[in-house]
């Protein structure tokens, strides 16, 4: 029952974003450009819920607050090296240097992200299935405007929408074996069990600080940012009603 829920909230994290963010591309850009400063809003939300509130309470349980915090530091700067050294910041700027690579060198991060965020998903599980629930939401959450974004970035790189959506598509899958090689070793494993939780913490935190958040003061005004705020507080709530003690 455990291996099953761990593969299909794995598979609804990576194919099933990538084809709600596939259906995205039937609409016209202007469409597109309305709803993603919305999903990035609600994806923050989750998730720095699911870190504060799932990953590094669960962490502290099990480990020494203290020893937490360190990797949870550790983790935030390893993502800044990842990220510099792949480039899977999505290109959600204005400019995006190295345009004729950007393409393939997202697709490796996503390939790589993928398989991290299986690990997550997995681990979670193990420890309560409620704590996988909402480690997986805060990753669907997070996937949808990644997936729309990363769409952009393809198709800029000079790749065909079928190219882009196949490609994208095999970049995501590999969210599945991560889950399942966590599943098989961590279960024999118990003790790393808060390490991975501290990690995956600081994975949803840099996430949400680096990459999602600064997008949003993009657009200033006061209604903007109170719908942003709402939003961000709906994630928020999402990972609440999910994470039942």
């Amino acid at each position: 029952m455990l291996l099953t829920l761990i593969t299909v909230f794995s598979l609804l994290g990576s194919v099933g974003a990538i084809a709600f963010a596939g259906f995205f591309l039937l609409f016209p850009e202007r469409t597109r450009a309305a709803f993603i400063p919305g999903l990035i809003s609600y994806a923050s939300g989750t998730l720095l819920g699911a870190a504060f509130l799932g990953l590094i309470p669960n962490a502290v349980s099990r480990l020494e607050a203290p020893i937490v915090l360190k990797f949870i530091l550790a983790g935030v700067l390893l993502f800044f090296v990842l990220e510099k050294l792949i480039l899977w910041h999505h290109c959600h700027g204005e400019q995006c240097e190295s345009r004729e690579t950007a393409g393939p060198l997202l697709l490796i991060g996503d390939a790589f992200h993928n398989f991290v965020d299986g690990v997550i998903i997995a681990a979670a599980f193990i420890i309560s299935t409620p704590l996988g629930i909402t480690t997986a939401l805060a990753v669907i959450a997070h996937e949808l405007p990644q997936e729309v974004g990363d769409f952009g970035v393809l198709l800029d790189s000079g790749y065909t929408k079928q190219k882009a959506f196949l490609l994208n598509t095999l970049s995501s899958i590999t969210t599945l074996p991560g889950a399942l090689l966590a599943y098989f070793y961590l279960t024999e494993v118990q003790g790393l069990i808060p390490y991975v939780m501290a990690l995956s913490a600081a994975s949803f935190i840099y996430i949400a600080m680096v990459d999602l958040i600064p997008s949003l003061h993009r657009k200033a005004g006061l209604a903007t940012g109170i719908r942003q705020f709402a939003l961000m507080l709906a994630g928020v709530a999402t990972i609440t009603l999910f994470h039942l003690h």
